[in-house]
């Protein structure tokens, strides 16, 4: 097992060891460096340190190459090597308590989550909804939550759009202009989302979150690792999952100010793709969501090819980095190193800009926050080497610990409540009904009057005021909307990105 002490967790070594303090880990970090330069390295060894720590680690495996975590080490000559260079003494195989997750519950145990949890903004941004669209979705999620009206899978979405769609003139009185045509553009993405995984996605049983958050009975941290090998085949969904799971940290956990140690670190790799096209709101959001959530006690680490593909505002926020190579082939490289170079306190023993574009594999420069949240000077720093094994783990030791995870059982089994759809199917089957009773009446009225006029009966009667009676759709429809003033004492409430708070 790697020697470490209960404050910090080991990174590598400079001219002295490199250490991330834990009472400080929850002031955010960067991971980043070009294809090959280590960086899938790094996210192990500081896995592996946080879990030793007690502190839990959620984290992607985008190349699954992490699955590795949950089996100990081959030692290597290289890593033997590695080892003793640095002076890494008591270096050995070891595991790691690991549980599975994936969005198509293929390699792990499933994840789900239910429309209304995720609410408008976020699944706006995975359906790449222009504004228009966007606010008549926003109207479909205010009518659902006045109407205590629960959204847990994508048809409830596509029942209640088209319950809406059937009902716009009467809509837009109460809610603003609802449009047929965007409604049927959002119907249309919809089916899109779901041909690329997203009906496994929405749908009970729902994560909880506490099942992140747990130790093993050795007091290491659970080390969560998410299946995304075949998820980042949908990139959109892959970052919106992991920003609506981040939404979901900070509006269910509570202010804990800076404890000695995180509640949860969660790493966000390929973050690029979290901040391309998105619009300014969104970021702000973002930048808001990171700023306050280190007083929840998480660490966010962004990990990515070039810090420039985080934005300044979010950047500013991360305090612990380790900068791997990149390469400076073009105007546009030398501009990228230069902006990283400058983002550290600066080292009077070697210009980072130079270095920057010198490392090896395995090397990183290094800066970390030390007393009073003052970065460190950065270093040039030999990466440690990781004691659970490199690559992944094979598919029957993924299989097994599948099997003897602790969760086994809870999630595998999706449960499909009483919800919007099945409301609205009901409701519709009665207005049909009711107008087939009603077909039926003026029927035979009409065969009544028929008949007197057979007979040469001349007996008054009063003619149905047709033009003063509801249809069914209208009744139905109206009586929903009566029932909303009875609904708005127990109306959902949403947090900062639009998830609902419990």
């Amino acid at each position: 097992m790697i020697p470490m002490d209960q404050q910090t967790v080991y990174i590598g070594q400079s001219e002295k060891p490199e250490v991330l303090s834990l009472k400080l880990a929850n002031r955010h970090g960067l991971i980043a460096g070009a294809t090959g330069t280590g960086k899938t390295v790094t996210l192990q060894i500081l896995a592996e340190g946080f879990s030793q720590a007690g502190v839990p680690v959620f984290m992607a495996d985008v190349k699954g190459d992490l699955s590795g975590i949950c089996r100990p080490g081959d030692m290597q000559s290289f890593l033997v090597e590695r080892a003793r260079t640095i002076g890494l003494e008591g270096y050995g195989p070891a595991a790691f308590p690991v549980v599975f997750w994936d969005l198509f519950g293929k390699q792990g145990h499933p994840v789900r989550t239910t429309v209304s949890e995720m609410g408008p903004l976020l699944l706006a941004r995975l359906l790449d909804l222009n504004e228009t669209q966007e606010g008549v979705l926003a109207i479909a999620f205010q009518v659902a939550d006045d109407e205590g009206m629960l959204l847990l899978d994508l048809k409830d979405l596509r029942s209640l759009l088209t319950f809406l769609a059937e009902n716009a003139r009467e809509l837009t009185s109460t809610y603003g202009n609802v449009s047929r045509a965007s409604v049927g553009a959002i119907q249309r993405r919809l089916l899109t989302l779901e041909q690329q995984g997203g009906k496994a996605f929405f749908g009970e049983p729902a994560l909880v979150l506490s099942d992140f958050l747990v130790c093993d009975r050795q007091g290491r941290g659970t080390v969560n690792i998410l299946a995304a090998d075949k998820l980042m085949m949908s990139p959109k969904l892959y970052a919106t999952f992991l920003l609506w799971l981040l939404s979901e940290l900070f509006e269910e956990l509570p202010e804990v100010g800076d404890p000695e140690k995180p509640k949860l670190v969660f790493f966000f790799d390929e973050a690029h793709l979290l901040f391309k096209d998105a619009p300014k709101a969104l970021i702000e959001k973002v930048e808001q969501v990171v700023r306050l959530i280190r007083s929840k006690g998480v660490g966010v680490y962004f990990v990515t090819q070039n810090p420039g593909d985080v934005p300044d505002s979010v950047l500013g926020q991360l305090g612990n980095r380790v900068q791997h190579a990149l390469r400076a082939f073009t105007p546009r490289d030398r501009k990228a190193v230069r902006a990283a170079a400058e983002t550290f306190r600066q080292n009077k023993a070697f210009d980072a800009k130079t270095v920057i574009t010198e490392l090896g594999v395995g090397e990183a420069l290094v800066s970390t926050l030390q007393k009073k949240g003052v970065p460190s000077v950065v270093q040039r720093t030999l990466i440690r080497p990781p004691s659970s094994r490199l690559g992944p783990a094979k598919p029957g030791e993924r299989k097994a610990a599948i099997a003897e995870s602790p969760l086994a059982g809870r999630y595998d089994k999706a449960v499909d409540r009483h919800s919007a759809y099945e409301i609205l199917t009901q409701r519709a089957e009665q207005a049909a009904e009711a107008e087939e009773r009603r077909q039926e009446e003026e029927a035979r009225t009409k065969e009544a009057k028929r008949r007197q006029r057979s007979s040469g009966t001349t007996t008054r009667r009063k003619a149905p005021a047709r033009s003063r009676r509801q249809s069914a759709g209208e009744a139905f429809f109206k009586s929903a909307l009566r029932a909303v003033g009875s609904q708005l004492g127990r109306q959902l409430v949403r947090g900062l990105l639009g998830s609902l708070k419990r």
